[in-house]
């Protein structure tokens, strides 16, 4: 694919939660074969499927998630590769602390949130990814950032129940069994409330660890939530920062985890910029910023010692009345895509999340 139209496209899927699973498998078959399948992390991750802990993890979600369990297995269909394989790559976090993620995140409070994003990956996924509209036969529709051969949710999403999540890779040394983190990411899209998705990422037996951004129209918080194995840390957003791939909030600090090089520059360069006032001014700006004594929070090296780049960049609007963004799949022009999510009714809310 040339640089020309390498662009994010659309998707929308939807029925049954197997057929959801078929479709985005379909979307991502000819990339996975002519490209996943062949690297060294798929091979490193792939290699764990028949481990006992890969097969507790599998248990668990089948047991706990089963509208997720089926989406994996709709998706290996679609995909044509094993089953087994398939569960094991979204598993990649939690079996490997290098798995191949990154990231960074703006967030803003008050009363308009701002929550910007850089989403960092292979780069031989651009022009391969979606932003995919999911509608549910049963369920809250959401909209997300969709990598091939993975679920939905663990990169930058929003539900129509106004919940806005972004994702960023920690990673953590200590890892246990548990419910896959990127399980758990696409789980808190089928959740109705801010609290809701709360109490379900603290409640959870959890196998590994993310940080996630997360917002919802009508209710002024904006929370932090760096969640292990171990520790689940929620925070209320008070000042402008920013977030890379490494824990910062004090509850995890003592927890053995990876800081690479890329991710340490990102995030003093983005708390420098937080400090300067620019991110507050522009955070698009911060995320765009190349700048800086050490490696940049905009990717576009293709000798990036992490081996990713910025594949697109979104940013969120949420307010009393709604949620509204803008995504962007290159450094300048225009956005790819926008849109307007308006708040519903309180009484229109549901929540299958609680009630699985």
């Amino acid at each position: 694919m040339t640089a020309a139209n390498a662009t994010l496209r659309a998707l929308t899927v939807g029925g049954s939660a197997y057929e959801t699973g078929v479709g985005m498998g379909m979307f991502g078959r000819d990339i996975v074969h002519a490209h996943l399948i062949h690297t060294a992390g798929w091979a490193h991750v792939t290699a764990h499927r028949d481990d006992r802990r890969v097969g507790h993890m599998r248990d668990q979600v089948q047991r706990l998630f089963p509208r997720q369990f089926a989406e994996l297995h709709g998706m290996a269909h679609g995909l044509e590769v094993p089953f087994a394989d398939l569960f094991a790559w979204n598993c990649r976090g939690d079996i490997w602390a290098m798995a191949p993620e990154g990231c960074t995140t703006v967030m803003l409070p008050g009363p308009s949130i701002t929550i910007a994003h850089n989403e960092d990956g292979d780069p031989a996924f651009r022009g391969h990814c979606a932003w995919v509209r999911v509608k549910p036969d049963d369920g809250i529709a959401f909209s997300s950032f969709l990598y091939p051969a993975s679920l939905p949710g663990h990169a930058f999403a929003l539900n129509d129940a106004g919940l806005v999540q972004t994702v960023n890779n920690i990673r953590f040394r200590a890892t246990a069994q548990g419910v896959p983190r990127m399980v758990l990411a696409r789980a808190v899209l089928d959740c109705a409330s801010l609290d809701h998705a709360i109490d379900l990422l603290r409640h959870a037996e959890r196998a590994g660890g993310y940080h996630l951004t997360l917002a919802q129209a009508g209710d002024p918080r904006l929370m932090s939530i760096e969640f292990s194995a171990h520790v689940c840390s929620v925070r209320t957003v008070t000042a402008p920062a920013v977030h890379a791939n490494h824990a910062v909030h004090p509850e995890q600090r003592h927890i053995p985890q990876i800081v690479t090089e890329s991710s340490a520059c990102r995030q003093r360069r983005g708390d420098e910029l937080v400090t300067s006032g620019l991110a507050a001014r522009d955070p698009l700006a911060v995320l765009r910023d190349r700048a800086g004594p050490g490696l940049p929070i905009r990717r576009d090296d293709p000798v990036d010692p992490d081996e990713e780049n910025t594949l697109a960049t979104v940013r969120f609007t949420v307010t009393d009345k709604g949620v509204g963004g803008q995504i962007y799949d290159t450094l300048s022009g225009p956005a790819r895509f926008t849109f307007e999510v308006p708040r519903r009714p309180e009484k229109e809310k549901e929540d299958p999340a609680r009630t699985r």
